[in-house]
């Protein structure tokens, strides 16, 4: 369980304007209007997303089509990428063929039923592998991250990865791509506090990737 965070500060009361009286004119020459400053910023050129916990409900070691349930903005978070036309994939570790619970049949068969509940998605990338074997895929290292982009031919550098948990963002550090937890009750406190990006849902997460500039002042307030 997440550990409880202290209550947002309260806003500072309203100051109540000054009596037109108390604030002389000024000729408009001396008050010149200076727009905003642009904040350049690029979105990211493919966003990868996790499976369980992220996309949709986690159910451990899944094998069976009919309990793939979308988490809720799950479909309008992939709705807004794709009309940005920007390309969407998931990196998903499924240890449960490594130990035995879990067949690639199976894992496939789920991987359609998400497919066909939010896809298409651009790419697929799956590692059968269990924390013990050591291999370059299992997220938090880098491998499905890369080999996600290669697909997609675009830069690691130009890629977002959106999970729940600290391996996803580690595998986007490891790769050199952007990140954004999403917390569940199974995200560590420590995770959440590291996450150089933490955001409440999914839609929350892609506009931040897509509208940065506009909705984003910083992390504090959604620590």
């Amino acid at each position: 369980m997440l550990s409880a965070r202290p209550p947002r500060p309260e806003p500072p009361a309203a100051v109540p304007d000054a009596p037109l009286a108390a604030v002389p004119d000024a000729p408009l020459a001396a008050v010149p209007y200076a727009p905003p400053a642009a904040v350049p910023y690029a979105p990211p050129a493919a966003v990868l997303f996790d499976r369980d916990g992220t996309l949709v409900v986690d159910v451990p070691y899944c094998a069976d089509p009919e309990l793939v349930t979308p988490v809720p903005t799950a479909r309008a978070a992939l709705f807004l990428l794709r009309a940005a036309g920007i390309p969407v994939g998931v990196v998903s570790n499924q240890s449960g063929i490594a130990r035995g619970l879990l067949n690639r049949d199976q894992v496939e068969a789920v991987n359609r039923r998400v497919d066909d509940l939010l896809g298409p998605f651009d790419v697929w990338q799956v590692c059968p592998h269990g924390p013990e074997d050591g291999c370059a895929c299992r997220k938090p290292a880098p491998g499905m991250v890369l080999a996600a982009a290669q697909r997609l031919g675009v830069a690691p550098g130009d890629v977002a990865v959106v999970g729940d948990i600290g391996a996803d963002v580690g595998a986007a550090r490891a790769a050199g791509a952007r990140s954004v937890l999403v917390p569940t009750e199974v995200t560590l406190p420590e995770e959440v506090a590291t996450a150089p990006v933490v955001r409440p849902d999914l839609l929350a997460a892609v506009q931040y990737l897509l509208y940065r500039p506009s909705t984003v002042t910083g992390l504090a307030e959604v620590r």
